[in-house]
């Protein structure tokens, strides 16, 4: 079993009115950025990194960055940004980029330089994920959600050819146009490095990370258990039919975990900010969360199935942690339900949101500390014979 340290960086500063919906109705696009203080924003990426940092000296495998834009979830709108800045101040920790927004850039062949330099840096230390970019970043990004599926596809495509292939060769698609493809440097990891796919409902992305050609992991993303269990064990079904067994390091489960002295200073600790998280942060509004033309059909018939189970609004702290949205306790609680989650559902990644919402530094770096000391350990020797 591998752990990874995962950060949104978010803007906890909400306006004293955000419960009003009528004038907040998200965090996301429309919230104004007169709400966002500069000189605040300079102490939080540095007490952020420094968190971010500090995850390779308490053991973890790696720490986790990803790509949003315009709201106050999280202020990464660059990656590949804060993987800079954390290549030459971390020696050992892989650090994964989850991920670059392919269709929401101008040109894939920026970031197969900027994730190829990256690892050549860092000695081979990167894990490049890939996303598409949830709907709300196509309005404020002003890019067709409708061209969103076959841009990501064609710009993989493409980022893997300048990855492995010798240039200079042409490149002709339908959305990107190359003349010549030679990209310098080029990735340290042969073939390329390690790819992640984040996904949030669909079986056709399921699919897509299973097939040989790719053999992706797969990451469950603010999923009710049952639900992660039904994409694993697609994984798993696809694996089987493409006459392979996947490893459990295909899979992987992205997850707010705390860990207190006991269940109840747990729970006191860490419930409003797992309540900040989702009814605040991932407030959307739905006509921007999946514009038309983002879903495809099948997928939305997935979503709409299960919009009842993912309803975080009208959902309790209590019932969150029950539903495996979060994993709040002891740490004998969460040792537990973390080796329960992974005999139950066969994956070996586990990604650790351990800041999450309005939580202040000291209890992230305590909570940090209990995680590393007290739950990755006995983790590891129970799962050691994770190949």
């Amino acid at each position: 079993m591998r752990f990874y340290n995962f950060h949104l960086m978010p803007w906890p500063d909400l306006p004293a009115d955000y419960d009003d919906i009528s004038k907040h109705p998200s965090a996301w696009v429309t919230l104004s950025n007169s709400n966002y203080d500069p000189e605040k924003g300079h102490h939080l990426y540095n007490e952020y990194l420094d968190q971010l940092e500090y995850a390779e000296e308490l053991g973890f495998d790696g720490v986790c960055v990803n790509e949003h834009h315009q709201n106050a979830y999280g202020t990464m709108p660059s990656p590949n940004l804060v993987a800079a800045m954390l290549a030459r101040r971390t020696k050992r920790i892989s650090i994964c980029m989850v991920g670059n927004g392919l269709p929401l850039r101008d040109h894939p062949l920026r970031v197969a330089e900027e994730v190829a330099m990256l690892d050549v840096v860092t000695g081979g230390r990167i894990i490049s994920g890939f996303v598409r970019g949830i709907g709300d970043e196509y309005t404020s990004m002003g890019v067709n959600p409708t061209y969103s599926l076959e841009r990501f596809r064609e710009a993989h495509d493409l980022i893997i050819r300048a990855w492995t292939e010798d240039g200079p060769f042409e490149h002709f698609g339908k959305h990107f146009e190359n003349r010549y493809v030679n990209i310098w440097p080029r990735p340290i990891q042969k073939p390329h490095p390690p790819i992640w796919i984040p996904g949030f409902g669909s079986r056709d992305t399921v699919d897509w990370c299973a097939h040989p050609d790719r053999k992706y992991a797969y990451l469950a993303v603010f999923m009710p258990d049952y639900l992660i269990k039904m994409f694993f064990d697609l994984y798993r079904e696809r694996a089987e039919h493409y006459g392979y067994t996947a490893s459990p390091y295909q899979m992987g489960h992205l997850v707010p975990v705390y860990v207190a002295e006991t269940d109840e200073q747990a729970e006191s600790e860490a419930a409003d900010h797992v309540l900040w998280l989702y009814q605040k942060g991932l407030r959307h509004k739905w006509e921007q969360f999946f514009p038309p033309g983002y879903a495809t059909r099948d997928a939305m018939r997935s979503i709409i199935e299960h919009s009842g189970e993912m309803d975080f609004a009208n959902f309790s702290f209590k019932q969150l942690n029950e539903k495996g949205f979060c994993i709040v306790g002891s740490a004998n609680t969460v040792r537990e339900r973390l080796a329960q989650y992974s005999n139950e559902l066969g994956h070996g990644l586990i990604l650790a949101l351990t800041h999450f919402g309005d939580m202040p530094n000291e209890r992230c770096r305590r909570n940090m500390e209990r995680f590393s000391s007290e739950v990755m350990p006995a983790l590891r020797k129970e799962f050691s014979y994770m190949a």
